[in-house]
């Protein structure tokens, strides 16, 4: 199997993506890209420059491939100093609206919408909060909806859980069978699971609260500022973005449109201009 890639085979496989399946990578950082469909090849011991017949012929072959181009990585209350920032600095705002709604775009399988669900719930703030948890990848949104975790990553989570503040014992948002752990029905109930293209698709509500975390690292500069303004468009005035520890809106056109609310939590606030 091939070691590298040469741009126009990274070019060739990302136009026949588009065309086939309207999913567009072009504009994801080349190296990120690159390692995944090696890696992909690897698992799949398909050879790189047979990429483009598989996907064109083969659907199964093309989802199977999907789950290695999109970031899957995710864990209930993950970077647990960010929940502590987000109940002392913007609950307290979310709390004065009769109605809260929150976009976690790039929701993977759903990790991050249950923790933002029992965050809201041991607030007091759940059941008047709808949660709008989107993804590009429909398996990861499959997933999620199930509210289905493998029982062997409640400890990690359940550490997580306590370093985030929670209040009640982890274990009672879940009912544990077998080998699996399954969210409780009345955490997931305020959460709406959907498909969504950062790339391509638009504004489709308007939201107090989006978070995006650790997703825009993958895409190119030009790609993180066309994200960055459908945040703008979708936040309500004075809304709240949160990104990831790594991610920034420094190189934005809409870096000069938001406020830091916390500088080492990547939380910002849109200002009204």
């Amino acid at each position: 199997m091939k070691e590298e890639l040469t741009a126009e085979e990274l070019s060739a496989i990302t136009r026949c993506i588009k065309t086939h399946y309207g999913y567009d990578f072009g504009e994801y950082a080349e190296a990120s890209l690159t390692r995944r469909i090696l890696r992909f090849s690897q698992l799949s011991k398909v050879p790189v420059e047979d990429f483009v017949f598989h996907i064109t012929n083969e659907k199964p072959f093309f989802f199977w491939m999907l789950q290695s181009l999109t970031v899957n990585v995710t864990e209930m209350f993950r970077d647990p100093a960010f929940y502590n920032a987000l109940q002392a600095q913007v609950l307290p705002v979310l709390s004065t609206y009769p109605i809260i709604k929150i976009w976690i775009a790039g929701c993977s399988s759903g990790e991050e919408a249950f923790s933002m669900a029992i965050m809201l719930h041991e607030a007091g703030l759940l059941e008047r909060t709808k949660i709008y948890a989107t993804d590009l990848n429909m398996a990861n949104i499959e997933t999620a909806i199930k509210g289905i975790i493998p029982v062997s990553h409640m400890k990690e989570y359940t550490s997580n859980y306590i370093k985030a503040g929670g209040k009640a014992d982890f274990s009672d948002y879940y009912t544990a069978r077998y080998d699996n752990a399954i969210l409780k029905r009345s955490l997931r109930k305020n959460i709406l699971f959907s498909q969504h293209d950062l790339v391509n698709d638009y504004v489709f509500n308007e939201f107090q609260l989006i978070c995006c975390r650790n997703v825009m690292i993958y895409f190119k500069q030009s790609l993180q500022n066309r994200v960055v303004h459908l945040f703008r468009q979708s936040l309500s005035p004075l809304g709240f973005l949160a990104l990831g520890s790594k991610e920034s809106l420094l190189f934005t056109d809409c870096e000069d449109a938001f406020e830091k609310v916390n500088k080492s939590e990547k939380i910002f606030r849109l200002k009204v201009l």
